[in-house]
């Protein structure tokens, strides 16, 4: 698998002169933990990070109202091209403590490769479905852990005891609001 397979397009990027403050309010509201610092051409030349926002907050320094993204970026920036292969990213994130990379491609940004976008292909969507379904119920059954939940290609099996059959019907229900659930099967033992 390569980079151009797994990144995160389009990038929410910044300007050299963006304002330190405007660069925390996208990091924050975007729920990234980096931001590509471009110039007019689309070169990415840094990149601010979550470290270098917080870089202040150590120093108790103040974060000026005008200061600008390229008094605190990290430069130079750890860049990936498209064709980079997946395991060598993620191997130069973790001896290097990085939590996301640029992708570039002819030098202009293209992407981003975070932690997460390694992490997204090793979780099958079955994978992902089950685990909301089992904190649901979990939830319903305060905690009591009453049934047995598998999915196959969206289609869900609940094994276990149940009350009567409103609450089979209850429990049917909760599996459907489970975004990608095609079917629910219910197997009372």
């Amino acid at each position: 698998m390569r980079a151009r397979d797994i990144m995160t397009r389009p990038v929410i990027r910044v300007g050299a002169d963006t304002t330190v403050r405007e660069a925390i309010a996208l990091l924050t509201e975007n729920c990234v933990a980096a931001l590509p610092v471009v110039d007019d051409a689309n070169q990415v030349i840094g990149i601010f990070t979550e470290a270098d926002a917080l870089a202040g907050v150590l120093t108790g320094e103040p974060v000026g109202a005008d200061q600008q993204v390229r008094a605190v970026m990290t430069a130079p920036v750890e860049a990936v091209g498209l064709d980079a292969d997946v395991s060598d990213i993620a191997a130069r994130m973790l001896v290097d403590r990085l939590r996301s990379v640029p992708v570039v491609d002819e030098g202009g940004l293209a992407g981003i490769v975070s932690r997460r976008d390694l992490l997204r292909p090793l979780v099958r969507h079955d994978d992902a479905i089950a685990s909301r379904l089992r904190l649901l119920l979990s939830d319903y059954d305060g905690h009591r852990d009453r049934w047995q939940v598998s999915v196959a290609g969206g289609a869900v099996t609940i094994r276990g005891t149940f009350a009567d059959e409103a609450e089979q019907r209850l429990v049917t229900a909760l599996a459907r609001i489970v975004e990608g659930v095609s079917s629910v099967e219910l197997c009372p033992q």
